[in-house]
């Protein structure tokens, strides 16, 4: 201990005496632990995370992948994800293997609810709502904040209806009022109760960008929101987790859980005849762990993540590389001092375990300056990765975990760059110190400092032509043709049903947003759809043509009003557009895409004809085609579409209309004569004077909306370059450091070559010649490397299967000028050289 304690001390001794070289080592490898630690708190948060519930472990999610949010029919594998509410039922009872077992609204994020608190001033905002089972707290094995949570007796149809507010809602909109307990909120137009305050830290049962503000119980969920399906048994709609006793064995417990959602499906009308039964008994269901929640951030940002973490390992290793170099060049400057330690008798043993402690003493203070770094990176990182998240349930404070890591990392990189130089330094022999003079030529740079410059131009190389490729990406993405016109366009999402208008009032409300919008001054076009171009949004089905034995193709379909194709920018090819004679009486129809003419009629006209799902064809006449434009995601492409008057019911439809949710209208598309900066105010204006309860649930320019669906392309392309902007710079000066101490070693020589007559700029091209051999070298290796590692991100990259010989070069001409600029500098120094003062030197 005393020996450690002795090291340290002259550790920090030697340091605090070569400042510059303290501070520059620090400041390098702070850079490369600080971005290791910012991308760990992400990936630890977003892909390790346990929910904060009793032994996470123990639950178990039925179903082993994500999809959203109501769908009827039988998945074509047979692997099931939703549920209905009676397959939940039949697995609460019928599954003892269970201690309790709850179900979860799917896609709740699609279908904000509008809260107001009772009083007269309250507002109606647009809120979160997730209906859950009554026993959801209990499953997760939590406590209230205050107040109660939700129990199986407010899961009860005719319950007096309840819920349960999230704690950063109390905080952050009502400032922890008390009162709020007991209090009745006004949500989706119906008095509500708030039982209790969900736990602090308790984000839902998903990571997610938007979570729940209110838990509400299912069987309020026809009330609240006028669904008709959540006891239909041929919808499925829940995601169910649950959590298993000890000692459960899962392999006969999922063949359990298959067995009994199978028998619960087996009567609905998608498993009759010899398909269905076909389909039936490959029906089963995937157990996946619950304990990360449902992990819908996780599979939507997995890949993003991983790859930041590698770029951010190599910048780290660039680092490292960095400063080896410096402990190399610190060690051949203290070869004299080593010799004489040696001569006086210390062990090879003990001087290579006090230059460590040197390397490990830097190396921490370098994490604890990280951890700085680290902390403004996460800030960013959220900033940028998580566009708009204002309650992302993401702690950007250096955490235990965080903490931990940032600490093995130090050690780690401590103990890794710093094995090599203090080997070598700990070589030095006693004969060397009584050595006065050194009259031959000076060989510069050792080979290995040679061979990490190397190292650090492969790696820079490879994160350059990284960044070149998701620029390009993103380039290719924002400059596709998306057959739109979104300048002068504003996008007003609205949801009329959670301010309580009933389906026979919807078309006189549609009328009447018409009229009052035209009559706002500068509004030109007033488009109303289900759902709108370049949005987290796609409503499919099945289409046959009547007449034709073809099996049914996947399309997507878009209920508007008669100019919502002026609105968007969409064009009409062939036929006829809506008017306002397509009413719910009128005989129904369609207008499909170019995509979807072909792939149902190739080369023919498709006007008059008759098209619907499989079991009823003759559903629409088709009126119009138009262009194909984008919608969900410009990367899905040759996909068919189709569009139905918005009040229009398929004809087949014989069903009671007032719970046909589709007739509800989810977006306003106005487009205006000229840019203003006042749309959403006049359109929060505008609907509360139609009806204060019709509130703006998101407002946004189409521009911007667009834009937001290149967000993950734009965050990587971004950091990418940053980490490649990054790594440039440090091997920039990796290469700078070892030609400076090539030219110190080497002052002799050239001041001897210069007395001899060599010229100022033969010097210059030596010296330079050297370090560009090295960047030369680093370019060969990384070249290959580079376009090896492009198979690993090709699936994240949009047309682009190979490295654009544009890019490469651009990475190359960049990294050759930047080790031109680096040899440079010292190059001048050394053609500089004063002959005579450096054989005096000598």
């Amino acid at each position: 201990m005393s020996t450690l304690t002795q090291d340290v001390r002259y550790a920090l001794r030697q340091l605090r005496k070569t400042p510059a070289f303290t501070i520059t080592a620090i400041l390098t490898l702070a850079l490369g632990i600080g971005a290791n630690a910012a991308i760990f708190t992400l990936v630890h948060a977003v892909l390790l995370q346990s929910l904060p519930v009793a032994e996470p472990s123990r639950l178990i999610r039925i179903g082993s992948k994500i999809t959203c949010c109501v769908n009827s029919g039988a998945p074509d594998d047979g692997d099931n994800i939703l549920f209905s509410t009676q397959t939940y039922q039949q697995l609460k009872q019928g599954v003892p293997e269970f201690e309790e077992l709850a179900a979860i609204q799917a896609g709740f994020a699609y279908r904000p609810v509008i809260a107001r608190r009772d009083g007269a001033q309250a507002e109606a905002r647009s809120s979160m709502g997730e209906f859950v089972s009554g026993n959801y707290f209990q499953t997760f094995g939590l406590n209230p904040q205050a107040g109660r949570l939700l129990t199986e007796a407010d899961d009860i149809a005719g319950a007096p209806i309840v819920a349960v507010m999230s704690y950063d809602t109390w905080q952050n909109q009502f400032s922890g009022d008390t009162s709020i307990i007991g209090g009745t909120f006004w949500i989706n137009t119906k008095a509500v109760t708030v039982a209790g305050i969900a736990p602090k830290g308790f984000y839902g049962d998903r990571l997610s960008s938007t979570p729940p503000n209110f838990y509400l119980p299912i069987e309020s969920m026809p009330v609240l929101a006028n669904v008709g399906y959540v006891h239909d048994p041929e919808t499925h709609w829940l995601d169910i987790i649950g959590r298993v006793k000890p000692g459960v064995a899962l392999g006969p417990l999922q063949q359990k859980v298959s067995a009994i959602v199978k028998q619960s499906i087996a009567d609905n009308k998608d498993f009759i005849g010899d398909k269905g039964k076909a389909l039936l008994a490959k029906t089963h269901v995937g157990l996946a762990p619950g304990g990360a929640g449902i992990e819908e951030m996780k599979d939507q940002y997995a890949s993003n993540l991983r790859i930041l973490m590698t770029i951010s390992a190599l910048v780290l290793l660039i680092a490292c590389a960095n400063i080896a170099n410096l402990l190399l060049v610190r060690g051949m400057g203290r070869k004299t001092e080593m010799s004489v330690r040696t001569a006086l008798g210390a062990m090879r043993r003990r001087i290579i375990g006090q230059l460590l402690t040197e390397s490990l003493i830097l190396a921490l203070l370098s994490g604890f300056a990280g951890l700085a770094v680290a902390f403004a990176g996460t800030q960013m990182l959220l900033r940028m990765v998580f566009n708009g998240a204002n309650r992302l349930p993401i702690q950007a404070s250096p955490s235990p975990i965080v903490l931990g890591f940032a600490l093995l990392l130090s050690l780690v990189t401590g103990v890794v760059f710093g094995i090599a130089p203090a080997w070598i330094a700990a070589q030095a022999q006693p004969a060397d110190a009584l050595r006065s003079g050194t009259r031959a030529t000076s060989t510069g740079a050792s080979l290995l400092q040679k061979g990490l410059v190397v190292l650090q131009a492969g790696l820079s190389l490879v994160l350059l032509v990284g960044a070149g490729l998701f620029s390009q990406n993103l380039a290719k993405l924002q400059h596709k043709d998306l057959k739109l016109e979104s300048h002068n366009r504003y996008i007003v999402h609205i949801n009329p049903q959670t301010a309580g208008y009933m389906a026979p009032q919807l078309e006189a409300l549609y009328r009447t947003i018409e009229d009052r919008f035209h009559a706002v001054p500068g509004v030109k076009k007033v488009g109303i759809s289900t759902y709108t171009p370049m949005e987290d949004n796609n409503w499919g089905n099945y289409l046959q043509v009547q007449g034709q034995p073809t099996h049914g193709i996947g399309a997507s379909f878009v209920k508007t009003n008669a100019e919502y194709f002026a609105s968007v920018g969409t064009h009409l090819l062939a036929g006829r557009g809506f008017t306002m004679r397509d009413t719910a009486a009128a005989p129904t129809v369609t207008i499909i895409n170019q995509k979807l003419a072909q792939q149902l009629f190739q080369n023919s006209s498709p006007l008059g004809q008759h098209i619907g799902p499989p079991k009823s064809p003759g559903d629409y006449e088709i009126v119009g085609v138009v262009e194909d434009t984008a919608y969900t995601d410009v990367k899905w492409e040759n996909h068919g579409m189709y569009f139905v008057p918005m009040m229009q019911r398929p004809a087949s439809d014989t069903g009671p209309a007032d719970k046909d949710e589709g007739l509800y209208a989810g977006a306003i598309v106005l487009q205006t004569e000229r840019p203003m900066d006042n749309v959403e105010a006049l359109a929060r204006r505008t609907l509360a004077s139609i009806n204060p309860n019709l509130s703006v649930v998101k407002f946004q320019t189409f521009n911007a909306q667009i834009a937001d669906r290149f967000t993950d392309d734009r965050t990587i392309a971004r950091l990418t370059m940053l980490f490649g902007g990054l790594a440039l710079l440090l091997a920039s000066v990796g290469l700078y450091g070892v030609t400076s101490y090539t030219v110190a070693r080497r002052t002799s020589e050239i001041g001897i070559r210069m007395a001899l007559g060599a010229e100022r700029a033969s010097v210059v091209a030596m010296i330079l010649r050297s370090a560009m051999l090295q960047a030369g070298i680093g370019l060969a290796i990384g070249i290959p490397v580079a376009l090896f590692c492009v198979r690993y991100v090709k699936s994240q990259l949009y047309n682009i299967s190979s490295v654009d010989p544009s890019v490469l070069a651009g990475a190359v001409v960049t990294l050759a000028l930047a080790a031109g600029l680096a040899g440079l500098i010292p190059a001048r120094r050394a053609a500089s050289t004063d002959p005579a003062q450096a054989l005096r030197m000598e």
